[in-house]
């Protein structure tokens, strides 16, 4: 399996956080990672977005939970379980108006070996969108 992530503290509430991470509209708007995102980030939509990563390409994700303002995943895959991207963002307050962000994204399934080797590392794009979101949700508190 292979898998990228980020944690940041935030010096702001989940709330504020969780406002930004679930505004479709206006995700590009802060999200230095993003060329373009369409949909509602609602539970059980799909949302289509466009990331710096790889801007030929429109990733169709399922927004698979919603657990406002703490917990929510991202995923898509191939039939028969062949290939899976998962991502899950987590919101821990973390005492004094302050939130712990972190992001993982896993890729598993019988394919994933091959599969993973076209994908480009994610780690600064992980720490660009962090940066992006802690800069975001501080200017707003």
């Amino acid at each position: 399996m292979t898998s990228y992530s980020v944690r940041e503290t935030i010096a702001a509430d989940a709330e504020t956080v969780w406002d930004l991470l679930t505004d479709g509209t206006r995700f590009a708007d802060w999200n230095s990672t993003i060329v373009s995102f369409e949909g509602d980030i609602a539970k059980g939509n799909r949302i289509k977005l466009v990331s710096t990563v790889n801007p030929k390409r429109a990733f169709k994700l399922n927004v698979a939970e919603v657990d406002a303002p703490r917990h929510m995943v991202w995923s898509d895959g191939m039939p028969l379980g062949l290939f899976k991207g998962v991502r899950t963002f987590s919101l821990t307050p973390s005492g004094e108006g302050s939130t712990v962000f972190e992001m993982v994204e896993e890729y598993s399934g019988l394919l994933e070996p091959l599969i993973s080797r076209s994908i480009p590392d994610m780690s600064d794009s992980f720490r660009e969108f962090a940066a992006s979101l802690k800069q975001a949700a501080e200017a707003r508190d």
